[in-house]
């Protein structure tokens, strides 16, 4: 792969919009969360090992998100072990797809990019960020949580001002067409760093 970017941001923030942006002009994207739901599906890499060490987990031959979380919420040592399966599994995922796209430029839309250490895979890193009221206002009208809900993910991720710091970019999603610009002029300004671009 020519150049791998990492691209993260804490939920509601739009990085699947602005994934979507990178792929529309012509990056391979690859998706953390499609490569766990690849995984958990029927046959997937994960669901064998999570259904012998949690069988509770595993509805209708793939492992049920729903199930995992009543687990993890009862059990403290839940969530370290389901990562200890689940994490090399998407790291090999990881690595095919890079494979598999050697002359591409790679996004690599990974939520937490940062608190796992996959930025020392990426050759730079951008974030996406809009202010905390207008992420908890998006997040809450989707309907499908609540702001308890929102703030024990938020507890577990890293605060959005030391993304930003850690980042090579920061893509400020407070528009399409904004994010849209942005997008188009870190892009810009990778093909500028490649031999041969």
């Amino acid at each position: 792969m020519r150049y791998r970017l990492g691209l993260t941001g804490s939920i509601g923030m739009g990085k699947s919009t602005t994934a979507a942006m990178f792929a529309d002009l012509g990056c391979a994207l690859w998706d953390a969360d499609a490569a766990v739901h690849r995984l958990y599906a029927p046959g997937g890499a994960a669901t064998a090992q999570i259904g012998a060490a949690f069988p509770d987990a595993i509805r209708d031959g793939a492992v049920s998100r729903d199930a995992l979380r009543s687990i993890i919420a009862k059990d403290k040592t839940a969530l370290p072990r389901i990562e200890a399966i689940v994490h090399p599994l998407v790291q090999q995922d990881r690595a095919d797809f890079a494979a598999a796209h050697p002359d591409a430029i790679g996004v690599f839309d990974i939520p937490l990019l940062f608190e796992t250490g996959g930025d020392a895979e990426m050759d730079g890193t951008a974030c996406v960020s809009i202010p905390v009221d207008i992420q908890r206002a998006r997040v809450l009208a989707r309907g499908t949580m609540s702001a308890e809900d929102l703030d024990r993910i938020l507890a577990r991720q890293m605060p959005n001002e030391e993304k930003c710091a850690r980042a090579t970019w920061v893509i400020q999603t407070d528009t399409l067409d904004h994010a849209r610009a942005q997008v188009r002029t870190i892009l810009e300004q990778i093909k500028g760093q490649l031999p041969h671009a």
